[in-house]
């Protein structure tokens, strides 16, 4: 399709940059203005991203629409390329509407602290806001560059602010002291910064090594994802299978510690822990989100070859991410560390699906980052209202909540049951198509997988009843329930998991053709059924048709 002379894409991730500026600029006295201008700014990017959604065209010819492209570094081929396909419209689209609801949660989080005696210890509130924009921003162009290049820079870029809001606006409700939990704090944002800061050096490597290949064959160097895969197809870029790997490598392991993928997991507990519940919905929902797109985008289509050879032991650490994620969140006395680990779970679900190399295991995979985000940041949320209460994360402090605030307790289940993924809610479908497209090609895996299914049943219902119901505790005893503007920030979320749980269709209309044209270019087609399927009318399924009648049966 032609595309259109506006820089819509730019503007989606200029608006948030700008609104970060403008939020950081605001005087110190004027906090509840920053808030608000911090607000008005998330909302027109999230009017921004549905003009991105209603002008892209499902199926249209080309892999990317909406292009926009300029020369940046001539010298070293690096230009300003950006393009949306299905998956990263989808993304998009779920990064603009969760930042509002984060900025409203988080709304007191960065006031001043008082101490014992009282005394308000000043804290930068606008800088709180600003940092979230300025996050917002470098996700949103992520999902829109289609130069190698210009996506490694914001891909790295984003851990700056990420660990400002980790280490200078952690969570009150803490065990120990200020002191105490003020180096926890510092020690979850750095531990956060080198992991992630080490993945994206060798992923730098990689990028190079890249470019160096494309000089040499093409005779000028290169880091456009289109230009390279064309090349690739048409015979006049041939990457040495040993090369290949190796660099195919490089980017894996940087965005296998972004998903993260066990077992370079381990600072994303300690991070969401640390964080306040609205940075821990940021760092989860969205940020992670940025390593498993990456994977589709980058890994699949520039190094096929090598996505084939890694395939078995990738949905092998896939698989035990599912597990060990569930076992640890079982163990959990930790309100946030469960859900961490409950993450780590789902991600691995996400990661299976990718390399499960089907329409139905890739496109599940799709709509389970969509609806991780949505479920992710609804239990995240509440349990944060919850917290704030009761000024403890510690499971064990609670009981009897629906007692004296039913509508939070209410609202906690909902949240609780989207992340089991039980029939009815989003999560669900993703799930399915998930384990269906994984049990075709690797029916060993898709079994031991579904094993996450039981183990999440049993520490959503295990946390929902020991906080929720039996005795009411004096220490719960004058709870409030929901206030409006927690009511606001619920809400909508809830209202999605049971609108897209039941209608899933407006997503898998937008990716399904993504989900296609990635696997056409890994060379991959579904497995032949190995049972006959001549009463079905039309004969056997493939493809969109398979995929569609799975989404059905799972309703």
């Amino acid at each position: 399709m032609a595309d259109f002379s506006f820089p819509l894409l730019t503007a989606t991730a200029a608006v948030p940059a700008i609104g970060a500026i403008a939020t950081a600029a605001v005087p110190a006295a004027k906090r509840t203005a920053a808030k608000w201008l911090a607000l008005a700014f998330s909302l027109v990017t999230f009017a921004l991203a549905l003009v991105i959604a209603f002008r892209f065209v499902p199926g249209a010819k080309g892999p990317y629409q909406l292009t926009e492209s300029h020369a940046w570094i001539r010298d070293f081929g690096v230009r300003y390329e950006l393009g949306v396909d299905g998956i990263a419209v989808a993304l998009i689209a779920l990064t603009a509407l969760l930042i509002p609801f984060v900025i409203l949660a988080g709304w007191h989080d960065a006031d001043p602290l008082e101490d014992a005696g009282h005394n308000r210890r000043w804290r930068p509130t606008q800088g709180f806001f600003a940092l979230i924009l300025a996050v917002e921003a470098m996700v949103v162009i992520s999902f829109e560059a289609t130069d190698v290049f210009l996506f490694y820079i914001f891909f790295e870029a984003m851990l700056i602010p990420m660990y400002f809001l980790i280490g200078g606006f952690g969570d009150r409700a803490h065990a120990h002291g200020e002191e105490q939990a003020s180096t926890q704090r510092s020690y979850a944002a750095v531990k956060f910064l080198l992991y992630n800061l080490v993945g994206g050096l060798i992923m730098l490597a990689a990028v190079i090594g890249l470019y160096a290949v494309t000089a040499d064959q093409l005779g000028t160097g290169t880091f456009s994802l289109q230009q390279i895969v064309e090349a690739r197809a048409s015979g006049k870029l041939d990457i040495g299978t040993g090369t290949e790997r190796l660099l195919f490598l490089g980017f894996f392991f940087a965005f296998a510690v972004k998903a993260p993928l066990w077992p370079l997991h381990t600072w994303l507990p300690n991070a969401m822990g640390e964080a306040t519940s609205p940075v821990a919905v940021l760092i989860t929902a969205v940020v992670d989100k940025v390593g498993t797109f990456a994977m589709l985008r980058f890994c699949l289509q520039l190094f096929p070859e090598a996505s084939s050879w890694a395939t078995p032991a990738i949905v092998v650490l896939a698989v035990i991410s599912i597990i060990y994620g569930a076992l640890l969140a079982v163990g959990q006395r930790d309100i946030k560390r469960l859900i961490a680990y409950a993450s780590i779970s789902h991600f691995g679900f996400i990661i299976l699906g990718i390399f499960a190399m089907t329409t139905q295991g890739q496109g599940g995979a799709t709509l389970y980052m969509v609806n991780h985000g949505i479920s992710t940041a609804a239990l995240m949320l509440v349990a944060g209202f919850l917290i704030s209460r009761r000024g403890s994360r510690l499971i064990g402090d609670y009981g009897g909540v629906q007692k004296v605030a039913p509508v939070l307790a209410g609202t906690f289940l909902v949240g609780g049951l989207a992340t089991l993924s039980l029939p009815g809610l989003a999560p669900f479908i993703s799930e399915f198509l998930v384990l269906v497209g994984t049990f075709s090609r690797y029916p060993v895996i898709g079994i031991i997988a579904t094993l996450g299914i039981v183990l999440a049943a049993l520490y959503v219902l295990v946390l929902y009843q020991r906080t929720m119901t039996g005795p009411v505790k004096d220490e719960v005893r004058g709870m409030p329930d929901l206030r409006a503007r927690e009511l606001v920030v619920v809400a909508p979320l809830i209202a999605l998991l049971l609108f897209l749980g039941v209608y899933p269709k407006p997503l898998t209309d937008i990716v399904n053709p993504a989900v296609d044209h990635t696997l056409s270019v890994v060379d991959k087609k579904d497995p032949k059924p190995t049972v006959q399927v001549d009463a079905v009318p039309g004969g056997a399924r493939h493809g969109h048709a398979a995929r569609d009648q799975d989404v059905e049966a799972a309703k």
